[in-house]
């Protein structure tokens, strides 16, 4: 395989001291910020000393701070995105870890070719998918990112280059998909797309009474629809607790769009990207003002069939930049739950119930449902539903709320999406994830120094040597 030759000579930022946040602008620390561009650079800048430890950064849109390192080294991984080869016949693309999915789109969508799952941003780098496990409205047909990945080359704590894949390293290769990071610096992935016809979807639009009409329709409409994700009401109360618009769709093909679109199949239409050029006040995100959207998307979206470009039924909020400016200068913080199918109905009601009864606004709501686990061992989704809701950031009275969440969710066997939390504590990690013992143990053998962490690793102990139980056993002394 060749590779592309880097110059070891070229200019880069090299720590470069910055104060840097995640997505929900809560986080906001110093770190050592360098940019390499080459793999020379990169092996420089580990072997320097400079800072005792590092973590690969993409373009930072993790809610809290899973890329984050305060006081210490962050690498960001953008300057490295080249596409290395497209092999049609088997749809695997080979590319840097840089990469972003909107330039995957760019680039192989006219072509035929989209992402395999995705999430509900495009401006996402490929090394922090792998490194997440991202999954997408169509987990419960094909499961998130990991499952489409081939292999990949890592870059090791000792300077040596590991090639991992289901038969080579293949324990390696389960604890970095999922693994935020922590087993080392991705280079590039070898990954699977999907071959389509067009850049559109149908999408079937369905008001639902509750939340039991919800689940009920997902369990009847999943084996039969590609995508799925419902807009969820959480501030709806008694019979209306977990109303919701159930968006199912399935790819378009080139007969069944309309004559007019039929020589751009494969094109995105152009639409107007509109910018927040600075941030909220906080009362406008009120509870009554959050209410009164939900009523009205509620009602304005009755049941319907529409034909939907894939930016705007996939990456609906990157037609606004900044928009996570809309939560004021507290910022925000998201809670993604998880809970398995066998208890996913009695625990969405109770964490339902808990919210609307807090009077905190969310506005921004999303039911999924998902399918089966991978073998990733921090890999995050298996057969259940997933709740994810933004709250503005309030201080103890957020803090408070999730904790009380988070009780529900251990509750009923459930855990929280590692690439949006941001206040969970070790040892509620700890007993939501029963494998965190085997990663450390991998993770003990690559990198035995820890060279490799982040302020949410050390936040939740993810490296920590105390088992998951003796955790347990500290939390209820």
């Amino acid at each position: 395989m060749k590779y592309p030759i880097e110059n070891p000579l070229a200019e880069m930022q090299y720590g470069i001291q910055q104060r840097i946040d995640g997505w929900g602008n809560r986080s906001v620390q110093s770190c050592h910020v360098s940019t390499p561009e080459s793999l020379n650079q990169l092996r420089a800048i580990l072997k320097s000393g400079e800072q005792d430890n590092y973590i690969a950064r993409g373009l930072g849109r993790s809610y809290g701070d899973p890329s984050l390192n305060e006081g210490q080294g962050v690498i960001l991984q953008t300057s490295r995105n080249l596409l290395l080869g497209l092999d049609e016949r088997r749809g695997m693309l080979h590319c840097q870890a840089g990469v972003t999915l909107a330039e995957i789109i760019h680039h192989l969508l006219p072509r035929g070719w989209f992402l395999p799952t995705t999430p509900g941003t495009r401006f996402v780098t490929v090394g922090g998918a792998v490194a997440a496990d991202v999954h997408g409205k169509n987990h419960h047909r094909h499961g998130s990112l990991g499952n489409a990945v081939e292999d990949f080359r890592l870059l090791t704590a000792s300077g040596e280059i590991m090639s991992c894949s289901r038969e080579q390293n293949s324990e390696l290769f389960w604890a970095t998909i999922g693994g935020m990071g922590l087993t080392g610096i991705i280079l590039d992935v070898h990954f699977r797309l999907r071959a389509v016809e067009t850049a559109y979807c149908h999408v079937s639009y369905r008001r639902t009474a509750n939340l039991e009409d919800t689940l009920d329709l997902f369990q009847q409409s999943d084996r039969d629809f590609e995508y799925s994700v419902a807009w969820i009401d959480c501030l709806a109360r008694g019979s209306r607790l977990g109303r919701s618009i159930v968006m199912l769709a399935n790819d378009a093909t080139v007969d069944e769009l309309p004559w007019d679109l039929r020589p751009a199949a494969l094109e995105l239409p152009r639409r107007r990207t509109l910018s927040l050029p600075f941030h909220l006040p906080r009362f406008a995100l009120n509870r009554l003002a959050v209410q009164a959207f939900n009523s009205f998307y509620y009602w304005r979206h009755s049941n319907s069939e529409r034909l939907i470009d894939f930016n705007t039924f996939f990456y609906p909020l990157d037609g606004i930049r900044h928009w996570n400016r809309i939560y004021g200068r507290r910022g925000f913080v998201q809670y993604q739950a998880l809970f398995p199918s066998t208890t996913s109905r009695q625990g969405l009601v109770e964490m339902l119930e808990k919210i609307a009864h807090s009077r905190r606004a969310s506005f921004l709501a999303v039911l999924k449902s998902s399918g089966p686990a991978n073998d990733g061992h921090l890999s995050y989704l298996y057969p259940g539903h997933t709740l994810a809701l933004d709250f503005p950031y309030q201080g103890e009275v957020t803090e408070r709320l999730f904790q009380q969440l988070d009780q529900i969710l251990l509750k009923h066997g459930g855990r929280l999406y590692l690439a949006k939390d941001s206040m969970t504590s070790a040892e509620t990690f700890a007993q939501m994830y029963p494998r965190l013992d085997e990663f450390r143990q991998i993770k003990k053998q690559v990198d035995p120094g820890n060279l490799f962490t982040s302020s949410q690793a050390r936040r939740l102990r993810m490296t920590d040597e105390t088992s998951p139980s003796d955790l347990a056993t500290e939390s209820q002394a």
